[in-house]
């Protein structure tokens, strides 16, 4: 049996709104330790899953230099209060691409984001956070994103 809870669901309409909800996302997380530190991102290219996710890694680490990891797959972030560990599996084809990055092996005592994270269902924890984001007017405000965040639990 699955159950949800929407823990985040707000309009914005600018890049800073995007990344001011991956902030407040984080303090959530680092305020409540029952809510899960898995966190997939989804959402169609240019909807804002990086931005989202340095608003984000900025709340933990705010020194960090966040960057996209489509081509290393991985970026660690391991000067905040917790490791943060930002997967991109865009260009994962299947299992064996996914074990060859070592993505089982990251600890489970940081917090682990995955863009594209539906990409992978297969590897998903039973308990995680699911951030669906999706441009709402893209004629009349390109800019402008519905950005949910719920708990899943299977």
């Amino acid at each position: 049996m699955s159950e949800n809870r929407i823990l985040l669901d707000r309009t914005t309409s600018d890049a800073k709104g995007t990344a001011e909800c991956g902030s407040a996302l984080a303090r959530m997380i680092m305020s409540d330790s029952t809510l899960p530190t898995f966190v997939c991102l989804d959402g169609d290219l240019g909807t804002g899953k990086t931005v989202f996710a340095k608003g984000f890694v900025s709340a933990v680490d705010p020194g960090a230099d966040v960057t996209s990891p489509s081509y290393t797959l991985v970026n660690e972030y391991t000067c905040g209060s917790i490791p943060i560990f930002h997967f991109d599996v865009y260009r994962i084809k299947n299992g064996d691409d996914l074990y060859s990055t070592g993505f089982y092996d990251y600890p489970e005592d940081g917090i682990i984001l995955v863009e594209w994270a539906s990409l992978i269902d297969y590897a998903l924890p039973a308990e995680r956070i699911e951030i669906k984001i999706v441009k709402t007017s893209p004629k009349d405000n390109p800019a402008e994103r519905r950005i949910t965040a719920v708990i899943v639990t299977e």
